[in-house]
């Protein structure tokens, strides 16, 4: 089979994985029609299972037209640093210890801001912890969002519109909020390296303005949550029992010597074998570790790893083509139906490039990373972990789509007009 043909194979297989993931919601309905086989439904309606269900399909499909052989050397030359970190420290950020001091924090913090607590909280969890995701990476600042926001805003009781537009409003500030740093949002470091974009550069080119969005987003969402919010006590973000100030920290140096280490797997993954082990000395502090959850989203991601290797045939030359305006659009499009850090590095293939098309690429790529789950390698991370608070205990594709347009719109506009 000619290298064109299993690319056109893996461009129609991608594109099956992307309505499996727009119609998930779907599928998982049927498991209460068919109840005889409702957990298959439930399996192929989760949409952390999506790209690496299509993943296989994809490697059995090479293995029938090539040899296993082959098809098995072209999934270890695919690079899955990102899916094992970000499963790492999905863990390590959800662990009773680290959410115990943020949510402390974030409480203090809520107390003295001339607003009702609950909505303070609300509000910081939707702007300052996604901004804290130049720090400590997006993935971890989702995480930590997520948790602290479950309680609050995603539960029962809310609209289901409302919610869905607060987790688009989480989602598009998760992916703008890495950019005051080079290090911490997945399309920045793409291009970082190869067009020397320092933190300095890019808190003054970037930075400043996804700020600025994240709290006018962060603002309209609250506003529009504020009745739901009032009379939900400030106890509900309180964790029980108290940990001591000095396992907290030490699980937070865990944390921070995962996100120093990010790229090198070797070494964060032994950081992670050491936090278990301490997890488990001092069980008595500890709740069940995220375990099923992160490995969910790292197969997730790996899957997406697989089926976007062969995509580029097709992305690269769209993303070339574009002159700076139409990139900035275009790019915010594309990261609908592919992972926002693919397209930048993608971009930084192309050569040569302006510097305004440089920052048309990046600055519609974040500005696009909230629209679907796969668009920023962080959502599935906020899909897993909020999805039981939507209906059927899964988020619908186009419920997101829909809720993230506007903050995506707010996103674009500070960073096309300033």
């Amino acid at each position: 089979m000619h290298s064109f043909s299993i690319n056109i194979v893996a461009a129609i297989i991608f594109g099956l994985a992307l309505i499996h993931t727009f119609s998930a919601k779907s599928i998982e309905h049927l498991g209460h029609k068919f109840p005889r086989h409702s957990g298959v439904f439930h399996l192929l309606g989760e949409v952390e299972v999506v790209f690496g269900f299509w993943a296989f399909i994809l490697i059995a499909v090479m293995a029938g037209f090539y040899s296993s052989e082959q098809a098995i050397s072209y999934i270890e030359s695919r690079h899955y640093t990102e899916p094992l970190f970000v499963f790492v420290v999905m863990v390590v950020a959800a662990s009773h210890p680290v959410l115990s001091i943020i949510r402390k924090t974030v409480l203090t913090i809520a107390k003295a801001l001339p607003l009702p607590t609950v909505i303070g909280q609300s509000w910081l969890g939707l702007a300052l912890i996604p901004l804290l995701g130049s720090l400590i990476t997006e993935p971890a600042a989702m995480t930590l969002a997520a948790l602290l926001l479950a309680p609050l805003v995603f539960r029962e009781a809310l609209p289901e519109w409302l919610k869905y537009l607060a987790l688009g409003v989480l989602f598009v500030n998760v992916s703008i909020g890495g950019t005051l740093t080079s290090y911490a949002a997945p399309p920045v470091l793409m291009v970082a390296s190869t067009w020397s974009w320092d933190t300095l550069f890019m808190a003054f080119n970037f930075g400043w303005k996804a700020a600025i969005a994240v709290l006018i987003n962060a603002t309209l969402i609250v506003l529009l949550l504020s009745k739901y919010l009032n009379h939900l006590p400030a106890a509900a973000a309180v964790d029980q029992p108290r940990v001591p100030l000095a396992i907290s920290l030490i699980h937070l140096l865990f944390l921070f010597g995962v996100v120093v280490f990010a790229h090198h797997p070797v070494i964060f993954i032994g950081f992670f074998m050491l936090f278990l082990g301490f997890t488990q000395a001092y069980e008595r502090y500890q709740t069940p570790l995220i375990l099923k959850e992160g490995l969910l989203v790292g197969f997730f991601l790996a899957g997406l790893v697989v089926l976007g290797g062969l995509q580029e045939w097709w992305l690269q030359p769209i993303v070339s083509r574009l002159q700076p305006v139409a990139l900035f659009l275009g790019t915010t499009a594309l990261t609908a139906i592919t992972d926002n850090a693919a397209l930048t590095y993608l971009g930084s293939l192309i050569t040569p490039i302006s510097d305004e098309a440089k920052y048309m690429l990046v600055a519609g790529a974040v500005s696009g990373g909230g629209l679907t789950v796969i668009a920023n390698a962080p959502n599935p991370a906020g899909a897993a972990l909020l999805k039981n608070g939507f209906s059927d205990q899964s988020i619908g594709a186009i419920g997101l789509l829909l809720g993230a347009l506007v903050p995506t719109l707010i996103a674009m506009s500070l960073f096309f007009f300033f």
